[in-house]
Parts: structure tokens; sequence; C-alpha cells
């Protein structure tokens, strides 16, 4: 199929690879950001493949892995509520809070349900008036537009029982807090396409500039992945800084304007906290005063639920590219799919369940 088997052809993948082996002279060590890019190196072996002098390190690009505990506390305690449905995305069922997960919420009798867009939310909204209907609202800026649309259209119609627990996160400051933090190791990021699909890589210019670091707009499949692995060496090797795109079939520089327009309108930059990581000063983003009937963090009063995170996960770590999952010492043996410790063991953009699953390092 045009635009998939062309971006899988071994032979393409041979010379780019031939080419990378040629001009690598240093060690050099890379992040991908995004977890889809993760689960694409380790299911097609790239990392094994690459340079010895190559190291590539997962960045906190799956938001389900980034997701507080304390925001799952959050949840937990919404969904037990009587007279609420609680509607999420399939992934977040699974992580584990405190002392339990939405689906024991549900086993227990409360009203969870797994959706595939907010506006089912708000049609559920719409169709139960004597509900509260709460939405899961995780993601980076790819899931920001969707979810500022269901707000606005609860909004237009008047819908009073439609709120949003809101999660939300963006790549850019991910990547300037972990290019700030002393135990940095990234010299260059491959940056995520589908992110970029909708923001551009206009945000981009200035985090290269300041930190004089290459960035790479990546796509998701073998080819684009190597091709954006390649282009970063090369620009490592001659010195070089700046913001490449690799992804152009999708990416434009500007993005999708509307898109961004409807984020504006709804959403302003705030402070976040990241699991495992800690608060990272404007890396996400919160309902504007406008909107804010819609925070169903301030509508249930559970802001005040704040959580300690346990020290026998090191998802934070991995997170930050400063350690592997298999460096983990629970990786494969009490943290599991089955039985995680935490959440990137459980997303499917999670490093930890991309080496459980293609049983890299695993006994």
């Amino acid at each position: 199929m045009k635009y998939l088997d062309e971006f899988r052809n071994p032979e393409i993948a041979k010379k780019i690879l031939a080419e990378l082996h040629q001009i690598t002279t240093k060690e050099w060590v890379l992040m991908e950001v995004c977890g889809g890019q993760t689960h694409s190196i380790i299911k097609n072996g790239i990392d094994q493949v690459i340079p010895e002098k190559i190291q590539l390190v997962h960045g906190p690009g799956c938001p389900v892995c980034v997701t507080p505990l304390e925001m799952i506390d959050q949840a937990l305690e919404i969904a037990s509520q009587p007279d609420v449905i609680f509607c999420s995305f399939g992934d977040m069922l699974r992580v584990p809070g405190s002392e339990k997960d939405l689906f024991m919420v549900k086993s227990e009798g409360g009203d969870v349900r797994v959706v595939y867009s907010p506006l089912e939310a708000v049609k559920l909204a719409r169709q139960h008036p004597e509900k509260e209907v709460v939405f899961f609202a995780v993601g980076f800026e790819t899931t920001a537009p969707a979810n500022a649309m269901a707000v606005h259209q609860a909004k237009r119609e008047g819908l009073d029982n439609f709120s949003i627990l809101v999660s939300h996160v963006t790549v850019p400051g991910a990547m300037k807090a972990l290019l700030q933090s002393p135990e940095n190791r990234v010299q260059g990021y491959l940056a995520a396409g589908h992110v970029c699909t909708v923001m551009g890589y206009w945000e981009y210019g200035p985090i290269s500039e300041q930190y004089k670091i290459p960035i790479v707009v990546t796509g998701f499949e073998p080819i684009d992945i190597l091709e954006g692995i390649l282009e970063t060496v090369k620009m490592l090797e001659a010195g070089e800084y700046g913001v490449r795109n690799k992804y152009a079939r999708s990416v434009s520089y500007e993005g999708n304007k509307k898109s961004q327009e409807l984020i504006q309108q709804v959403f302003a930059i705030s402070d976040r906290k990241w699991r495992g990581i800690g608060e990272l000063p404007e890396s996400g983003y919160q309902l504007k005063p406008d909107y804010q009937e819609y925070d169903a963090a301030l509508k249930f009063e559970v802001g005040d639920i704040h959580t300690q995170e346990s020290d026998r996960c090191i998802s934070g770590v991995v997170l930050q590219g400063l350690k592997r999952p298999n460096e983990c010492p629970a990786f494969g043996k009490e943290c599991t799919p089955e039985t995680p410790l935490g959440a990137t063991m459980v997303s499917s953009e999670g490093a930890c369940a991309a080496y459980y699953r293609y049983s890299r390092f695993r006994n």
C-alpha cells in the first residue's frame, strides 16, 4: 500500500543504515519523544542495527504514562460517585491508582465507559440530563483539539452536566525541562510527527537555538525513523543545530491553524505535574476562566487529592531517558502488563510495555 509499504522497504533501510554507519564517528545520545516511535523502534529492532555509538533513549511522549498518580486518584474518586458517567479512552482504565484502577471501580458498580471520542461523552450528557458526565481529558497536543471542541460544544448547547478532568501536557515544555536538567544526556531529538501535524514545528526553533541541539520531525514507520536518526546524526557530526522536517507528507511548518485556534480559545498554558518527573513549568493546559464551569476537578472538589508515588517504580527515570526499562529490578518480575507497578507498563505506548511485548531483555 502506498505510504505504508514504501516506508517499510528493507532495501531502502539498508541504504540508510549503510550511510549511517559510514558517517558516525562519535558517540551520540538521541531521544525519540513519542511512545509510538519507541514501540516502532523496539518492534523493528532499529536500536539493534544502528551503529553502537548511537544510543536511543525513550522520552516522556506517552500521555497515559505521564498522567500523575494523583490525577488517577482524582478520576477514581469522581468515577465512584453515584449519578456519574465517567468516560475515558481504554488505556486509562488499567492504569493503577494508589489502591485500585477504573476497571475495579466499574466492577464495584461505577458507571465507567470506554469512548473513542470526547464528543461521545457530550452525546451521553445530552442523552442523560439526570447524570453528571465526565470525560478524562488526557494527552498531548494531538488530543487537545477534540477535547477543546467537546467543551466548546457543551458550552454552546448549555450542557451543565458535562465536564472534563484535564491532564493535558505539551511536548515543548517537556523538551525544555529535560534539557535544563543537570542529568540531561540528550544531544538530539526526534520530534513526534503526529504532534507536529497539529502544532507544526514553529515552536521548536527557539528551543534548538537556545540549547544548540538538533530537532528532527520524524514519522513512525521504520524508514521514517531511520531517516530521522540519519538527519540528526548528520547535523551532530557537522556541529550543526536547527529544526528539520523529515515527515513532510503530514507535517507543515505552521501546522493545523484551525486546531491551534480552538486550543487557544478553550485552554491556557499552565504548569503541570508529570508522573514520576514532577511539576514542569508551562508544560500543560488548563481550562480558561470562561470555561472553568466544565472543570471536573473544581466541580467535584477533588483538587486537594495528592498522592505519593511508589518508590518501587522507576518510570520517572525511564521517561527522562536516564534508564532503560530493563534496568528496573521489577521489570518482567513484579511488574508485568498483568500486574503493572506503573503506567509505562500499562499503556500501549509505554516504553516498559514495548520492551516486555517484544521480549527485549526479558528472560
